[in-house]
């Protein structure tokens, strides 16, 4: 029974590969061999992203997820949810994956933790929602709200990736321990991560704590304001 488990993950692994090499092929990455008898052609890196070309590259991002069913969180979805805001935003929010209401609504954080994250944005930063970017680690709702599991990660982690190379942020803020964790590719803790900057292929990373944890401890929300503040001096926006 324990050879077959570790098959199947194997299998989903494989899938998962197979899935966003498939994706960046529909994105137009000739770079890629695309069997025997091209294996020995040299390989040249990937066309780089053109800047700022978000609106239509993230449609046709969309355009191909499609229906997705390229793991199991698909059977239990009623809507899967991509990202909202500004293509172009040089302020980017990543979640862990969507909730109740953002399953219903097909829009990132609008639940009580979305309604908390919009207020950070609108009466900490000044900024409206849509002028920054919103998405998360996985783009259906786990089963009650569980942690995502490894294989449905590497079916949506390329989305994920996608996205921020079409947005090109300047920062990404990382809601909570397992998105902090999950594009930093470390298990520390949030409580060691937050205040501090990080990198993620190039782009500036600040964990901090997710909304929703605020809303039970909201004791804290002073440390969120404190990364807040790095965030919006690394901006250049007035604090």
């Amino acid at each position: 029974m324990a050879d077959d488990a570790l098959i199947d993950e194997a299998r989903g692994v494989l899938e998962a590969v197979r899935a966003q090499l498939e994706w960046q092929r529909a994105c137009g990455a000739e770079w890629l061999p695309r069997g025997p008898s091209d294996a020995s052609a040299p390989v040249s890196p990937p066309p780089p992203t053109p800047a700022r070309a978000g609106r239509e590259t993230l449609a046709a991002l969309r355009a191909h997820i499609g229906d997705c069913t390229r793991c199991k969180l698909a059977g239990g979805r009623t809507n899967l949810v991509f990202g909202v805001g500004n293509p172009d935003a040089d302020l980017m929010f990543v979640g862990e994956g969507p909730g109740h209401d953002e399953d219903l609504q097909a829009e990132p954080f609008v639940g009580r933790a979305g309604q908390l994250l919009t207020e950070i944005i609108t009466k900490g930063m000044k900024l409206a929602r849509a002028d920054v970017y919103i998405a998360n680690v996985v783009k259906c709702r786990p089963p009650n709200n569980r942690n995502p599991e490894p294989d449905e990660i590497a079916s949506c982690m390329p989305f994920l990736q996608r996205q921020i190379e079409i947005v090109q942020p300047k920062v990404i803020v990382a809601l909570g321990t397992f998105a902090a964790q999950t594009l930093l590719g470390v298990k520390t803790p949030i409580t060691r991560m937050r205040g501090t900057w990080h990198d993620f292929r190039g782009t500036k990373v600040m964990p901090t704590f997710h909304p929703a944890y605020l809303l039970r401890t909201p004791g804290d929300k002073r440390l969120v304001w404190n990364d807040i503040k790095l965030v919006m001096a690394e901006l250049g926006m007035p604090v």
